[in-house]
């Protein structure tokens, strides 16, 4: 009698097959095959307002999507594949959280376009579309505000930089390439950018929370 592989002897593209048939442990078997590369590929990457474990887990994410949708016809292996769409669903992630936990860092490539490129953009022109509530509006714009004034005095040109690559989720690897600079320099520069811009946000919520009661008081 023939014996039955087990799951975990089995190749990468067989274990797919069995995932999208139904199979969970298939899908176990490929994740812990497969952790310690995802993790790697997410390690190159700054999520706003998120840490390492969180880019981690939204490369398991990336994971689950490349065994759900291998297709062996296509003629690319599962690594490679897998590569793929981690990459896609971190950068994803990091273009996320940018929109929504710091619209105003998001658009920062935009409001320093005058120091590149000579086009001249205004904190109005950056606002969401649509009619927000005017205290939103007002907001906003102040915290956009904030992040150009801290940008522009509290930045040095290796931060604004870097800054200016990372908001495009661009990785620590190919920020250093690009920049010529260690990839140490890079991630030191990017901790000094979170310090220095996280202080300019933090002192304008801590002000946002006493201006309505020192009104009142008055």
């Amino acid at each position: 009698m023939r014996a039955v592989a087990a799951p975990t002897d089995l190749p990468d593209a067989d274990l797919c097959a069995r995932f999208q048939s139904g199979d969970a442990e298939a899908l176990e078997v490929l994740v812990t095959r497969y952790r310690r590369f995802a993790r790697a590929k997410s390690r190159g990457y700054f999520l706003v307002g998120g840490d390492a474990d969180d880019l981690e887990q939204e490369a398991l994410i990336g994971l689950y999507k490349a065994v759900r949708d291998f297709r062996p016809e296509h003629e690319v292996s599962f690594r490679a594949f897998a590569e793929l769409c981690i990459t896609r669903q971190v950068i994803t992630a990091i273009k996320g959280a940018n929109r929504q936990k710091h619209q105003a860092l998001n658009q920062y490539v935009s409001l320093s376009a005058p120091r590149h490129d000579g086009e001249d953009r205004c904190a109005e022109d950056l606002l969401p579309a649509g009619s927000p509530d005017p205290v939103d509006t007002v907001v906003s714009a102040e915290r956009i505000a904030v992040l150009r004034e801290a940008v522009a005095s509290r930045l040095s040109d290796l931060e604004v930089e870097v800054l200016a690559l990372y908001v495009e989720g661009v990785s620590y690897h190919e920020i250093s390439e690009r920049i010529g600079r260690h990839g140490k320099a890079v991630d030191n520069a990017v901790q000094r950018i979170k310090r220095k811009l996280g202080r300019e946000l933090d002192d304008l919520d801590r002000r946002s929370l006493t201006e309505p009661v020192t009104a009142a008081v008055a």
